[in-house]
């Protein structure tokens, strides 16, 4: 009787798809959204910027590691108090406004 040896597995192309199974499903026009922590508005402190296009707030945070924290940050686009900002990141806190002006002495 004659041994039959095995014979190596055909190579596969980079890409090529294993048999069977279907790719990740990826629905067309979704929307995938980094973590963010809620922070709601308590103050206006006043506008920001070289021409105040930005709104300075102090802002409670909800949620996260910093929970119930109240900081300072620059807000572009309209703003009321209790309005929920969706921030990335909690860590790093706007410069207070400064009381002089652009024409004071």
């Amino acid at each position: 009787m004659a041994e039959k040896k095995e014979q190596p597995a055909p190579a596969k192309k980079a890409d090529e798809k294993p048999k069977g199974q279907a790719p990740p499903e990826e629905k067309k026009g979704s929307v995938s959204f980094s973590d963010a922590v809620p922070a709601r508005i308590e103050e206006i402190v006043g506008r920001t910027g070289t021409r105040g296009e930005a709104i300075q707030v102090r802002c409670k945070i909800l949620e996260g590691r910093d929970a119930n924290k109240v900081i300072r940050r620059n807000v572009k686009g309209p703003v009321q108090l209790g309005d929920l900002l969706m921030l990335r990141e909690t860590e790093f806190e706007a410069r207070p406004l400064s009381k002089v002006g652009k024409g004071s002495v």
